[in-house]
């Protein structure tokens, strides 16, 4: 039996939801997934040596990864280089497809060009746009993006690009880095 962290930021609780359905798929493949908020995480700690494997998500806010995931890669860059791990971001631009490619999705290549952690493994995921739920300098924000990129724009829309059955391939996919990722 494996035993997974997955420590996750999220800004709305999409990305949480993400994390949930990653932790059920794992758990249904009759392993353990701790989930942790990022926060958490810096300022409590992790017991690194309970886990085999760890995943890291993050959303993309208005192009930027949250301080506190840059706080989580800094403090903990040993104990993730240290296991089989996996690194994944949502953003409503992974709706098309070129963009949902870790190649192609600008956001994860500034990730790994800053980050001080090198993530062996790497998904994007699409998010969700939810106008109802946003203030009003977020739903314009969001509006003038999706403008420029032909996404929807009628304020009392809420739209969710995810594929969840590609989350829950993902998670078991992830159950098996520690077979093609060796510890160092």
């Amino acid at each position: 039996m494996k035993h997974v962290l997955m420590a996750y930021y999220s800004h709305a609780g999409h990305t949480a939801r993400i994390a949930r359905t990653i932790q059920q798929a794992i758990v249904e493949e009759g392993h353990v997934c701790d989930m942790m908020e990022m926060m958490e995480c810096v300022r409590e700690g992790v017991d690194w040596s309970r886990y085999n494997i760890v995943i890291v998500g993050s959303p993309i806010v208005y192009g930027v990864y949250n301080k506190v995931v840059w706080e989580f890669v800094e403090k903990f860059r040993a104990e993730l280089d240290a296991l089989p791990n996996s690194f994944f971001n949502v953003t409503v631009v992974a709706r098309t497809p070129l963009k949902a490619t870790p190649e192609g999705n600008r956001y994860l290549q500034a990730f790994i060009k800053r980050s001080p952690w090198k993530p062996r493994d790497l998904k994007c995921f699409a998010g969700k746009v939810d106008y109802p739920h946003w203030t009003w300098y977020q739903r314009l924000m969001i509006q003038l993006i999706m403008r420029i990129t032909d996404g929807p724009t009628d304020p009392s829309v809420i739209v969710d690009y995810t594929d969840y059955e590609d989350v829950k391939d993902y998670a078991r996919h992830c159950l098996l880095l520690d077979k093609f990722q060796r510890r160092r």
